[in-house]
């Protein structure tokens, strides 16, 4: 009689491993906790720079008034109140978080900003999106990705929401080209979010995960070549300040 394989399957949670079916309810402590603070926390880390390249998203997605767009992971709406804006009364904006309490908070604020006649909201798992497939223009996705369990299932799952001739935008962090640079991103990243987080939000681990979290994130041409396999043509990616960011393209034809 042959030996079953018992092996449980593995996720990366930051530097750690832990079993995939426990990756989720984890990143999702991560969220509850950092909610409250996550935008400041987000100008604060990124001096800023956050929104530049979110703008740098919207203007690539190349969406016009009357179509439809997904923003998966959606936060608390930066993308969301960008493409509202673009898409116009005629069109849609589906915001699709799988953690109710950044959902709640984005929507509160859009709300706030009189963004509401042409936004949606939705609880849902990036991974097995709750929607009919081949019904939106644009699917983007920013910061979001490596936090979950399966990328490649999460690729799948967007992709497939594409009408032909749509393109999926996945916005993250990555790691700078050049050694120097990388030196002062380890320090800051490892010395400096981690303080900052303990101050403004409470929660020093949570910003060490989403710090490490980066590390273990697919390079950009592994992250290019998995969007090639779930589907996608005519991908490419343009690197940001050095490396620290990328925003990768592919389409569905």
């Amino acid at each position: 009689m042959k030996n079953q394989d018992t092996t449980t399957p593995t996720a990366d949670f930051g530097f750690t491993k832990v079993a995939q079916e426990d990756k989720a309810p984890l990143v999702a402590d991560v969220f509850r906790s950092v909610a409250h603070r996550y935008d400041l926390m987000n100008d604060l880390m990124s001096m800023g720079g956050h929104r530049l390249w979110k703008d740098f998203l919207i203007r690539r997605s190349a969406v016009r008034p009357g179509q439809w767009v997904l923003d998966v992971a959606a936060g608390t709406g930066d993308l969301v109140r960008r493409f509202a804006a673009q898409v116009g009364e005629q069109g849609r904006v589906v915001a699709i978080d799988i953690n109710s309490q950044m959902l709640n908070l984005g929507r509160s604020r859009l709300v706030d900003a009189g963004v509401a006649g042409n936004v949606d909201y939705l609880i849902g798992d990036a991974e097995n999106l709750p929607l009919r497939t081949r019904q939106f223009d644009c699917v983007s996705i920013a910061f979001g990705l490596r936090n979950v369990t399966r990328i490649s299932s999460a690729l799948e799952s967007m992709a497939s929401m594409l009408r032909p001739g749509g393109r999926l935008l996945v916005l993250e962090f990555s790691l700078p080209r050049s050694e120097l640079l990388a030196r002062s991103y380890d320090f800051y990243s490892f010395n400096v979010i981690p303080r900052l987080g303990k101050l403004i939000a409470g929660d020093e681990v949570s910003y060490r995960y989403l710090i490490e979290s980066i590390r273990r994130h697919p390079d950009p041409q592994a992250l290019k070549d998995m969007m090639r396999s779930s589907g996608l043509d005519d991908v490419g990616y343009h690197s940001l300040c050095g490396g620290i960011v990328v925003l990768h393209c592919g389409f569905r034809y």
